[in-house]
């Protein structure tokens, strides 16, 4: 039986609750405690789930192997220092902090005492996006929404940092070039920050990503498209489906069973289409998440989501930050 890692979770509102339960459910987890700056906060999550609540950070620091910080960005650099200082591996969720200084600042602390940082960008592990895992993926051209209703709880950050960030750390997953140009908009409707966002992020090798994201929509969608040579991809986060179309020459070496082809003319002459609906696991993506964060630790594995990672998709959205307050300067409201 493998080692069982005794695990911290700092923050105990509406996500941080839902992180407990699912560390609670995990393969190498012991949740040893929680802490929350609020105590009543920390004590209703003790009591739902018969995990001791800590009054003081430090006292959970020395209880615990690593610790999952789920609470407002602007308070993830300090409790991942301290939590680092201490000696600990530390799960971030995404952003993973609130300026670009600040991820910068921890990489360099992470690296120097040798442990392991994961961030929350839970994409990576929705069963849709693992669905095309092992599909070669080389897109030219990604367009992905991102649309949920407007919810008080996350306005601590603009829609780009909050919503947006998912797709920016999966475009940079499946793009292995840099990025050479970014253009954006946005519009702050309900809050001091931009609610709603487009950005356009040209890659050095040709690709194009083509992002929006709202936080001020009447309907939720979480869709990404990926086209490339001879492919299309669609992915639904949250309907956790996949579709591709594959097109083959007729005389390619390597066809699929001719019952799951049908001919298609098309400008170059005919080729064979293949529509498929990629199997589907059933899996918890925060609990596979945190999960992985164990077997990272236990077996001395770079984290699925590194803080590199983070580091990027963080540096990225604050490049369209950038040009969204170029164009049009947001104020508060």
């Amino acid at each position: 039986m493998s080692k069982r890692l005794r695990l911290g979770i700092l923050g105990a509102g509406h996500l941080g609750k839902i992180h407990i339960n699912c560390a609670l459910s995990g393969r190498n987890w012991e949740v040893v405690g929680i802490y929350d700056a609020d105590p009543v906060q920390a004590q209703k999550a003790s009591e739902k789930f018969q995990v001791p609540a800590f009054a003081h950070l430090k006292e959970l620091l020395e209880a615990c192997d690593a610790v999952d910080i789920v609470t407002p960005t602007t308070t993830h650099y300090q409790l991942a220092k301290q939590a680092l200082l201490a000696g600990k591996h530390v799960f971030i969720e995404k952003p993973v902090t609130h300026t670009v200084a600040e991820a910068r600042n921890l990489l360099k602390l992470a690296n120097q005492l040798d442990r392991k940082v994961q961030v929350g960008h839970v994409e990576r592990f929705n069963p849709a996006f693992l669905g095309i895992k092992d599909l070669p993926l080389a897109p030219m051209f990604i367009e992905g929404h991102r649309l949920a209703a407007f919810q008080p709880r996350g306005t601590d950050v603009s829609v780009v940092l909050d919503l947006m960030i998912h797709d920016l750390d999966l475009i940079l997953h499946l793009v292995k070039s840099p990025v050479k140009r970014v253009s954006a908009g946005g519009v702050a409707v309900l809050s001091g920050t931009p609610d709603i966002a487009n950005a356009r992020i040209e890659f050095e090798n040709g690709c194009v990503a083509n992002l929006t994201a709202s936080r001020i929509s009447m309907k939720q969608m979480r869709k990404m498209r990926l086209f490339q040579q001879d492919t299309y991809i669609s992915l639904d986060f949250l309907e956790k489906q996949a579709q591709t179309i594959r097109l083959f020459a007729t005389d390619a070496e390597q066809l699929p069973p001719l019952d799951q082809l049908m001919e298609f003319d098309t400008a170059v002459g005919k080729k064979w289409l293949q529509l498929q609906m990629p199997e589907i696991a059933t899996v918890n993506a925060i609990q596979e998440e945190l999960d992985a964060f164990a077997d990272a630790i236990l077996q001395d594995n770079r984290p699925v989501v590194s803080l590199q990672d983070g580091y990027e998709a963080l540096r990225l959205a604050h490049q369209i930050l950038k040009e969204i307050d170029r164009r049009l300067p947001i104020k508060t409201i």
